[in-house]
C-alpha cells in the first residue's frame, strides 16, 4: 500500500515539474534555457520522420500499384483501342479523299468524251481462263453491265468486260497479252493495234499498220473504236509512246507505249454502257505543253509537219501521196 502511495506521490511531483517547466519555457520563448534541447529534439524527431517517410512511400506506392493494377491495365487497353480506332478513321478519311479525287477525274473524262458510264470499284485481281491480267468489279447485270463493254478510269483505257454476273463483272486489262484494241495516233489517221505485253502493265505494244508511217517517241495514242462501240469506244486515251523499234522490210511498225492508267493500282473505274453519238477524236487526251504537242504530231513523208486547217486539225494526206 505504501509503495502505491509513493508511486502516486512521485507521479504527482513529475507532473507538477512538467507543468512548471512548460510554463517557464513558454513564457521565456527563445530565451528559455530549454530552447537548445527543444531544437535538438525537433531536429532528431524530424529526421526520423523523413527517413521513415522515404522508406514507407515506395512500399506504399508498390502496395497501391498492386491494388490498382487491374484498373490500370483496363485503362491502358481502352486507350490502345481508342488509338487504333483513331488511326483507322484517319486512314479511312485519306482513302475516301483519294477515291473522291479519282471519281471526279473519271466523271470529267466521261463528260469530255460523251460516254455514259456506270461507276464501280475494283474489288479483286483475279485470273480468268485464257487471260493473265484481269480484275473483278462490283457492278453487274443489275447495273446494266454487259460483256464486251469498255472500262476506263479518269486517266485512260483500262480494258473490256468479258464476264458478268448479277452483281460483279470480270474485266480483262489492256496489259494482258491476249488483249487487242484498235488504236490511232493523235492528230492523224494512222491506225494500229495495241496488245498487252505483261511487264505488270508498265508498257503495251502498238503495232502500226503502215510500216512507212512516221512514229516518234512522245506520240500519244487513243482508242480507234469498234463497231457500235463494242468492245471499245473511240477516243479514250491509251498511252504515250516511249520507244520505237526498227522494223526494216516489215509490213508494220512496232512501238511501245506507257499506259496513262496505272494498271497495277486500280480502284475507281467506269463501265461505258452507252457509246458517244460522235467520235470525240483527241478531245479526251490530257493537255500538254505546246512544244511537246508539236513534236508528237505526225509528219509528212518529207519530214515536215503536216499542214493544219483553220481549226488546227491535221490535214489528211492527199490521195496517192507517198
Amino acid at each position: 500500500m505504501r509503495e502505491l502511495q509513493r508511486a502516486r506521490l512521485f507521479l504527482g511531483v513529475l507532473l507538477t515539474m512538467s507543468l512548471v517547466i512548460l510554463t517557464v519555457d513558454h513564457r521565456a520563448g527563445v530565451a528559455s534555457p530549454l530552447w537548445p534541447l527543444r531544437s535538438a529534439g525537433s531536429w532528431f524527431f524530424g529526421t526520423v520522420e523523413r527517413i521513415g517517410g522515404s522508406v514507407a512511400r515506395p512500399v506504399g506506392g508498390f502496395v497501391a500499384a498492386l491494388v490498382n493494377a487491374p484498373g490500370a491495365q483496363a485503362e491502358l487497353d481502352r486507350l490502345k483501342t481508342e488509338n487504333a480506332k483513331l488511326r483507322a478513321g484517319l486512314a479511312s478519311n485519306r482513302l475516301d479523299a483519294v477515291r473522291s479525287t479519282e471519281l471526279r477525274k473519271l466523271l470529267g473524262t466521261a463528260g469530255l468524251g460523251g460516254y455514259k458510264i456506270v461507276t464501280a470499284s475494283v474489288v479483286a485481281r483475279r485470273g480468268q481462263p485464257g487471260f493473265e491480267d484481269a480484275v473483278q468489279i462490283d457492278v453487274g447485270t443489275r447495273d446494266g453491265v454487259r460483256p464486251e463493254m469498255t472500262v476506263l478510269n479518269g486517266e485512260g483505257l483500262i480494258g473490256r468486260v468479258v464476264q458478268v454476273s448479277s452483281d460483279t463483272s470480270t474485266v480483262v486489262l489492256i496489259s494482258d497479252p491476249a488483249s487487242a484494241a484498235g488504236a490511232r495516233l493523235e492528230g492523224g489517221q494512222e491506225i494500229g493495234v495495241v496488245h498487252g505485253v505483261g511487264e505488270n502493265g508498265r508498257l503495251v505494244r502498238f503495232r502500226l499498220l503502215d510500216s512507212t508511217a512516221p512514229i516518234t517517241r512522245g506520240g500519244r495514242i487513243v482508242s480507234f473504236g469498234s463497231q457500235r462501240g463494242a468492245p471499245y469506244v473511240a477516243g479514250v486515251p491509251i498511252g504515250v509512246i516511249e520507244r520505237v523499234e526498227a522494223t526494216p522490210g516489215e509490213l508494220t511498225r512496232i512501238a511501245y507505249a506507257r499506259p496513262y492508267a496505272d494498271l497495277t493500282a486500280l480502284d475507281v473505274v467506269g463501265v461505258v454502257v452507252r457509246a458517244p453519238a460522235k467520235d470525240p477524236k483527241d478531245a479526251v487526251l490530257p493537255r500538254e505543253p505546246q512544244v511537246a504537242r508539236e513534236a508528237a504530231l505526225p509528219r509528212a513523208r518529207g519530214g515536215q509537219p503536216r499542214p493544219r486547217d483553220r481549226q488546227g486539225a491535221v490535214s489528211p494526206r492527199k490521195e496517192g501521196a507517198r
